[in-house]
C-alpha cells in the first residue's frame, strides 16, 4: 500500500504482528493501527498477541495470499517489507521466509528493504539461504527448500535489489549493527528511530546508509539535536549516505520566541522548565538547557541545521 514514510514509495506486509523486544518498541504506531484494524473487522488483524507484549490484532501472522503483491507492481518501487511486522520474529517459518526471498527475486524491478530489531535471526537465515534461479527444489514435494549445506555462499549475487537493516534507539542497542556486519547483503543500513539516546559506541564500519528520526505519536519522547548531529556528522566523514527522516513531535525552540501553551520538554540536569504567559524561551529555562517544543510531527519538519538531509546509497558491495 502506498506509504506517508519518507524513505520508501510502498509497503508490503506478507506477515503482521510482533512483539515489543526494546524501548524503541514502547510507542509502537503498528501495535496502535493494529488494534483499530481489528475493531474495524480487517480481515488481517484478527488474532490477538499477548497482552504483556504485543496487543490486540497484533499476533504474529503469515499471510500467503499477500506474497504475490510486488509481483502484480509493474512500476519498480522501493518497498519497504513488513511495516506491519518483522520478518524475523521467531513465530516465522524459514519456509516462508524462502517464499518471500522467492517473490523478491521473481520481482526484481522493485527494491526491497527489510528492517528488524532481531538482525542476529536475520544473519542465521542469510548465511544459510544458498539458492540459484529458478531456486532448487525438493524432488518429493517440488518445493524450494533451504540448502544448508552451502553456508558460504552470499545470496547477495542472486538478489542485488535487497536491503537489509536493523533498528537501534539507543546505545545499549549498538550490538545489532555487529550482527547486521555479519548479514549478507547488497546494502546494510541503520534505522536509529526512534533516537532516545547518543550512541558513542555505534560502528558504521561496513554500514551503507543511515537513516535517523525522533518520535512521534501519543507519548512521544523528545530527541536531542546533538544525538542526531553527531551521527550526521560521523556519517558525513565516513562517507555513508544519511537521511534525517523528521524531528518527531518534537523540535528545537528557536532562540527568542514565545513559549505557546503547549508541553515543553528540556534537556539538562534536570531543570524542569518555569511556567508563565508571555514568557520567551529563554525567560522559560536556566541557562545551559536544550528546550524541545511539541508542535507535532509535520510542523517540527525535517530540516537538521537548516538542511534537508535526503541521501541514499548510490553503489551496491
Amino acid at each position: 500500500m502506498p506509504t506517508g514514510i519518507e524513505w520508501c514509495d510502498e509497503t508490503w506486509n506478507p506477515t503482521t504482528g510482533c512483539d515489543r523486544t526494546s524501548p524503541g518498541c514502547d510507542h509502537c504506531y503498528a501495535l496502535d493501527m493494529a488494534a483499530r484494524l481489528k475493531a474495524m473487522g480487517s480481515a488481517g488483524y484478527q488474532n490477538d498477541g499477548d497482552p504483556r507484549t504485543s496487543g490486540p490484532g497484533f499476533a504474529l501472522t503469515m499471510h500467503e495470499d499477500r506474497l504475490d503483491q510486488p509481483i502484480r507492481w509493474k512500476r519498480p518501487r522501493r518497498i519497504f517489507v513488513n511495516s506491519m511486522s518483522d520478518l524475523f520474529h521467531t513465530d516465522v517459518t524459514d519456509s516462508f521466509r524462502l517464499d518471500v526471498w522467492q517473490v523478491m527475486g521473481a520481482a526484481r524491478q522493485h527494491t526491497y528493504q527489510i528492517l528488524t530489531k532481531r538482525p542476529q535471526a536475520m544473519g542465521q537465515f542469510c548465511r544459510r539461504l544458498a539458492w540459484v534461479y529458478p531456486p532448487k527444489t525438493n524432488v518429493t514435494t517440488g518445493e524450494p527448500y533451504l540448502d544448508i549445506e552451502q553456508e558460504s555462499r552470499d545470496i547477495t549475487e542472486m538478489l542485488p535489489n535487497v536491503w537489509l537493516g536493523t533498528s537501534i534507539e539507543n546505545d545499549t542497542f549498538t550490538f545489532r549493527a555487529s550482527h547486521l556486519r555479519q548479514t549478507p547483503a547488497v546494502v546494510r543500513f541503520l534505522s536509529l528511530e526512534p533516537l532516545l539516546g547518543p550512541l558513542p559506541s555505534l560502528d558504521l564500519t561496513g554500514i551503507d546508509w543511515v537513516i535517523v528520526g525522533g518520535e512521534s505519536g501519543p507519548g512521544a519522547r523528545p530527541m536531542h539535536p546533538d544525538w542526531a548531529r553527531d551521527v550526521r556528522d560521523r556519517c558525513v566523514a565516513a562517507g555513508v549516505p544519511f537521511l534525517f527522516k523528521q524531528w518527531g513531535e518534537y523540535r528545537p525552540t528557536i532562540a527568542g520566541e514565545w513559549v505557546p501553551p503547549w508541553p515543553v520538554q528540556v534537556f539538562g540536569d534536570g531543570k524542569v522548565p518555569k511556567r508563565g504567559v508571555g514568557m520567551t524561551v529563554e525567560q522559560m529555562t536556566d541557562p545551559g538547557t536544550i528546550s524541545m517544543m511539541r508542535v507535532g510531527k509535520h510542523k517540527a519538519g525535517r530540516e537538521l541545521d537548516g538542511r534537508t538531509w535526503d541521501e541514499y546509497p548510490e553503489r551496491a558491495r
